[in-house]
């Protein structure tokens, strides 16, 4: 049965959880983790101090480095996609443009911070416009005769994506719903209604309903909006069952980590949300401190006998003493301020060890005795060596990641396949499946690599000349082939071409000389 009917509720019971979790995700990668946790404010809130340290509120953005750095090790070296045939086949051609019109790489990236952030990324594959035409169509405006089809990947926001799981199974899937609201304005009012779009094996059925707003659930730490599904109403669709011409979901999961009892994925930040509550509390508290030791209660004699109020008029507060009492000073308190120190520094040191992540990478140290600065390393072995915590933590995201990609990959060229069967001018390939050259983003000594390879191999050539350029100009087959074709073309203009015939002439010549005499 659907997850998604008519008196049924959006999102599903069973999801809220999980939705929550990217919600309160976000708002921590946002460096909004006031909204999550005020846990010194709340401590405080029937005393003085409650406005004050809610006035001095930090939220410092560990979040966003953690999480970012991943990404940017998975593809700040620019992969390499391939079919293993040979560059002028047309598999190969199909492939670059694939990669290249989706802009592929930037969506990996982009697709590694948001699952790290929620822990669950989608891949959706369609065949269609890369522009949306919509509003050239509501006023009546005729599509552009240039605009062509193309087989697209996109990305898909988790918190729309539904998967029905397999019987018997809490890793495969029997179906994938992706469902999300549209408020459509009709008269003077905003009417709320639910997309629905479930993807089967070789099929896409597509539903509408009118949906009802029905409360706020608020048990997991933010508020999720429930609606109760209404009457189906029609989709707007020349077709409501599409084929897909494959047998695979048009849908990839990305999790950036599993287990093997759930199909979801674990985020990078949900094992640190205490934690990090915990260190922008402590940066509170340090704060308020420092504040209060910057402008001390005084005390002393009146200072009204000699006229000279203005004295003290400008400094904090001032509470007048008896010659009898004590010498005039300064009212302090013992705050524990190096214990607050210490404790910033160990949490700190618990964040980056629970993120896999060396803090010296980020190219400047904030705490003590933290794995030093990185700078006494220079060969490529020893560097990897150092980032064996964020490398091995990498190649794991990237398992997943592997078999996403050449997933959508596959599947899109399944796609425009049978979108084009029997278009005129449209020339058939038999899809292939992908393989995918990561680096490790490490930056490698060539030298050192190229030493190692003389030796090996004895001296001789290890890679030919259009493979160089790919690999040295991050580069695809069409672009490397046009390399070779403008240096062999330059090599003729300025050395030119010599015909080897004119040496026999030359003999011919001498020869004919020499008979002479």
């Amino acid at each position: 049965m659907a997850l998604f009917e008519t008196d049924g509720q959006y999102p599903h019971p069973d999801h809220i959880e999980r939705i929550a979790k990217y919600k309160r995700m976000e708002k921590i990668f946002d460096g909004k983790l006031y909204e999550v946790y005020e846990r010194a404010t709340d401590l405080l809130k029937n005393t003085p101090h409650a406005e004050q340290l809610k006035n001095l509120y930090i939220a410092v953005n560990l979040a966003d480095i953690i999480v970012t750095k991943p990404a940017d090790l998975i593809v700040g070296e620019v992969p390499q996609f391939d079919t293993d045939e040979p560059d002028d086949s047309e598999v190969e051609k199909a492939l670059n443009r694939i990669v290249e019109e989706n802009d592929l790489v930037k969506q990996i990236h982009e697709a590694v911070i948001g699952a790290g952030i929620r822990g669950d990324a989608w891949f959706k594959v369609r065949y269609g416009y890369d522009q949306d035409f919509a509003s050239l169509e509501e006023i009546g405006l005729p599509v552009p005769d240039d605009a062509e089809m193309m087989p697209i990947i996109e990305t898909v926001p988790a918190e729309y994506v539904f998967p029905e799981l397999a019987r018997g199974s809490n890793k495969k899937f029997s179906a994938i719903n992706i469902a999300w609201v549209e408020w459509v304005k009709e008269g003077e009012k905003e009417v709320p209604y639910l997309n629905v779009e479930r993807h089967l094996p070789g099929y896409i059925v597509y539903k509408r309903f009118r949906v009802y707003e029905a409360g706020v659930d608020t048990r997991f730490g933010v508020e999720i909006q429930l609606y109760r599904i209404g009457e189906e109403v029609p989709t707007g669709r020349e077709e409501d069952i599409e084929e897909t011409g494959t047998t695979y979901f048009l849908v990839h999961h990305f999790p950036y980590k599993t287990k093997d009892s759930d199909w979801a994925g674990i985020g990078g930040l949900e094992k640190l949300e205490s934690v990090l509550a915990a260190i922008n509390d402590r940066l509170v508290q340090i704060d308020y401190i420092l504040w209060k030791h910057s402008d001390p209660t005084a005390y002393g004699p009146s200072l009204d006998e000699e006229g000279n109020r203005s004295a003290a008029s400008w400094g904090g507060r001032y509470i007048v003493v008896s010659k009898e009492d004590p010498t005039p000073g300064y009212m302090t308190w013992n705050a524990q301020l190096d214990g607050a120190f210490k404790e910033l520094d160990y949490l700190l040191g618990i964040v980056y060890q629970l993120s896999e992540t060396p803090q010296w990478l980020f190219g400047t140290t904030i705490s003590q005795d933290k794995g030093g600065t990185g700078t006494s390393h220079t060969d490529s072995v020893a560097i990897k060596l150092r980032m064996m915590p964020i490398l091995s933590k990498v190649k794991r995201i990237r398992t997943h990641l592997d078999r996403a990609i050449r997933d959508a990959i596959y599947t899109a060229m399944q796609v425009e396949n049978f979108a084009n069967e029997g278009v005129e001018g449209f020339e058939p390939y038999e899809p292939k499946y992908p393989t995918v050259k990561w680096k490790d983003g490490v930056p490698r000594d060539e030298k050192e690599l190229a030493q190692i390879m003389q030796i090996r191999t004895g001296n001789k050539p290890t890679l030919d000349v259009h493979s160089a350029i790919k690999i040295l100009d991050e580069v695809d087959d069409a672009r490397a082939s046009e390399i070779i074709r403008r240096i062999d073309e330059d090599e003729q203009r300025t050395l030119g071409t010599v015909d080897p015939s004119i040496f026999n002439r030359d003999e011919e010549v001498s020869a004919n000389e020499g008979g002479g005499n």
